[in-house]
């Protein structure tokens, strides 16, 4: 008798109580077994980061009452918790998380190419773009972020507006606000510098500090981005005024208008909450530093903004440098459930033993957040220390 075909559906599909098996060979396999029984929503989230579209439905819920008779011994259809390799896992994860952003960053660049010559196409491919933000935004039920490094000395127009999407779109889901909205403020941020492409390299790209005439000529960019995205006409409001207002405070200082809260559409403070944020941290090189800088300017964006981008970040942000109570040193890499408890990527003082460490699953608590000049040439190397910080969304919530 031939043997049954099994029911190939995609990972979207997949539910606990169904029991599966991945198309993969065994050594590409975290789970080591080919045919899981899905008992917990992290065994749905480690498939669906993995290099496959869909697997095969061997039973459950009765879509398919008949196992392979050939199936080897029924115990090993379940997996323990403890046979799979967590930290492979959430090193894949940051993997996916570095490989989605770049992509992202790679469709800015060709939005922004098409920004004049071909609107209509620039239009499409941004709402391509969006898409793909929101699906790896609402992949788990918590957002969890993860550092990416996109080999960049300094921030580049297309990796900021990448890198603001994914907090503003984090402080939106937290706000509980509609697709339709965090879809405009996700296009809103991926735009919204787009008119420094006016600026001349020589102001944008100038090392020093600038002076007074250059200074006012930067604070155009954002007319100038308005401008040139909305002679379209294909770009609704919400996203015209990220692009005009991104630089509005709620006291009133910002620019190009100062306007003041009452005046400011949420979506345009989240926007603002998030670029003041990334500039804050550009400046200070430190994710932890940059938020308490932002408690200190209170007036400038609204509270409960403010304490949803530190539910987002967590007490210690992903790129922030600490010292742990074994005194190994090391660099969050990963936000978790816990504030207090993020995945850290640690060494010794000299650089030695770099490993990736759960923080949540060990009795090691964070004694404090260090600079880079305390760290030692070795450390700064396995660390990465000098490395510009970017944020990307992570499926990985263990």
């Amino acid at each position: 008798m031939a043997k049954q075909e099994l029911l190939q559906i995609p990972l979207s599909n997949l539910i606990i109580g169904l029991t599966v098996k991945l198309p993969l060979p065994w050594t590409k396999n975290p789970f080591f077994i080919n045919k899981i029984k899905l008992e917990q929503q992290s065994q749905i989230e480690i498939i669906k980061g993995l290099d496959i579209d869909f697997v095969f439905v061997v039973s459950g819920h009765d879509l398919l009452p008949i196992i392979d008779e050939e199936t080897s011994e029924p115990e090993k259809l379940e997996v323990a918790a403890e046979e799979v390799d967590f930290k492979a896992l959430a090193k894949k994860s940051m993997r996916l998380s570095q490989k989605r952003s770049i992509k992202a960053i790679n469709d800015s660049r060709n939005i922004f190419a098409n920004v004049v010559s071909d609107p209509e196409g620039m239009y499409r491919e941004s709402a391509t773009l969006v898409e793909d933000l929101l699906a790896h935004l609402i992949e788990t039920d918590n957002v969890y972020l993860s550092l990416v490094d996109h080999g960049e000395k300094d921030v580049s127009i297309t990796s900021h507006g990448v890198s603001i999407a994914v907090l503003a779109m984090g402080i939106a889901h937290l706000n509980n606000m509609s697709k339709s909205e965090i879809r405009d403020i996700a296009l809103g941020s991926i735009l919204h510098d787009i008119g420094k492409l006016k600026v001349p390299d020589a102001i944008r790209r100038k090392q020093k500090d600038l002076t007074d005439h250059e200074v006012n000529f930067m604070k155009t960019h954002p007319s100038l981005g308005y401008e040139l995205v909305s002679r379209s006409g294909l770009f609704p409001e919400p996203i015209l005024d990220i692009i005009l207002h991104h630089h509005e405070f709620n006291d009133g200082s910002g620019y190009p208008d100062g306007l003041r809260e009452i005046k400011i559409p949420i979506a345009t403070q989240i926007v603002s909450l998030a670029n003041h944020y990334q500039a804050l941290l550009h400046q200070y090189q430190s994710p932890q530093l940059a938020l308490g800088v932002l408690f200190k300017r209170s007036e400038y964006h609204n509270e409960k903004l403010v304490s949803m981008l530190v539910k987002l970040l967590g007490i210690y942000p992903p790129g922030t440098l600490v010292k742990l109570s074994d005194e190994q040193i090391g660099k969050v890499m990963m936000t978790t459930s816990k504030v207090k408890k993020p995945h850290v990527w640690t060494c010794n003082v000299s650089g030695g033993k770099p490993r990736l460490r759960f923080l949540i699953d060990e009795d090691v608590e964070i004694v404090e957040v260090i600079k880079k000049e305390t760290l030692t040439d070795g450390a700064i190397k396995t660390l990465q220390a000098d490395n510009v910080i970017n944020f990307y969304f992570n499926h990985f919530s263990k």
